[in-house]
């Protein structure tokens, strides 16, 4: 990240002027997800199955589907990083620049409120295609009868729309805004906000120990949100997908502590994934910088 605090839009200094292309964060996350995918996929069927841990789960996807069926949705997953991702790092700068107008860096509280308004844009943005992601990946996971049988992220999409109507876009919508809100809160602004604070002070150099940190408690204070996220998204029939129906029989089916299955997974992926997205980005960045020097203009 620049010195600016800027996670897309600052160019590194005597290169260019311009901002960095707005989609660079999509792709930086889209890689990032690539390579995470089996976790969340992982994170997912603890979340929507009976699955009692992350090994098991694992296993039994492997078993059922081999090695490729810890990969089931990876095109979901790339159209809604292409959508909630892009959306979230671009909104983020932007929120930045709307609510610190004076110099020097913004406070904590600035940058917080920066990540829930790109947080809340990207998850109105993202929630038709964060649907499609969440069944796919929990489809083959479920009772035969009860699958999508998607074939990839763009049939799916079609189908779910005129299967569902419009409306199938906006379900979840309420939980993933402000599962998307916490998150983006808690990840874009601790980015800016560890990176500057604890390398000031010399408590800590920017690196794994630190993001072990911030991820740790992005994931615990995001996860009710996301189970039920999830379960909703991925219900069948009507009367099963209210954000208050799915609250009630959860927790008299498994208790307060159903808010946080998929907790294990889901913290194992957003660890590196954090720190995947945060580095692709940095070398994408590098790149733009080198094509430029080098005279290209389409970027």
């Amino acid at each position: 990240m620049s010195s600016s605090g800027s996670l897309t839009a600052t160019p590194t200094a005597g290169i260019a002027t311009k901002p960095y292309p707005f989609w660079l964060g999509g792709v930086a996350a889209s890689i990032a997800a690539s390579i995470t995918h089996p976790l969340d996929l992982t994170k997912v069927r603890l979340q929507t199955s009976g699955d009692k841990g992350m090994i098991q789960s694992l296993r039994k996807t492997i078993r059922n589907n081999g090695t490729r069926g810890l990969f089931d949705g990876l095109t979901g997953t790339l159209l809604r990083q292409m959508t909630y991702s892009m959306t979230r790092f671009a909104a983020y700068d932007w929120a930045k620049a709307e609510v610190h107008k004076g110099s020097g860096p913004p406070p904590a509280y600035k940058m917080a409120l920066a990540g829930s308004m790109a947080g809340g844009i990207a998850g109105i943005v993202g929630t038709p295609f964060e649907t499609l992601m969440v069944r796919m990946q929990a489809d083959k996971a479920k009772p035969i009868e009860q699958r999508y049988n998607y074939r990839n992220s763009v049939q799916g999409f079609f189908r779910m729309t005129s299967e569902e109507g419009i409306s199938s876009w906006i379900r979840g919508l309420g939980p993933n805004t402000f599962r998307s809100i916490l998150m983006n809160m808690s990840q874009l602004a601790s980015y800016d906000l560890f990176k500057r604070e604890l390398i000031h002070t010399k408590v800590l150099e920017d690196g794994p120990v630190l993001h072990f940190f911030a991820s740790l408690g992005a994931v615990t204070v995001c996860s009710p949100a996301d189970v039920i996220k999830s379960r909703i998204m991925t219900a069948h029939g009507k009367g099963t997908s209210s954000t208050m129906g799915v609250i009630k029989q959860s927790f008299a089916n498994e208790g307060a502590m159903f808010m946080f299955k998929g907790w294990v997974p889901a913290w194992t992926r957003l660890q590196p994934t954090t720190i995947l997205i945060f580095l692709t980005l940095e070398q994408l960045k590098k790149g733009v910088d080198a094509y430029r020097a080098a005279g290209g203009k389409l970027l």
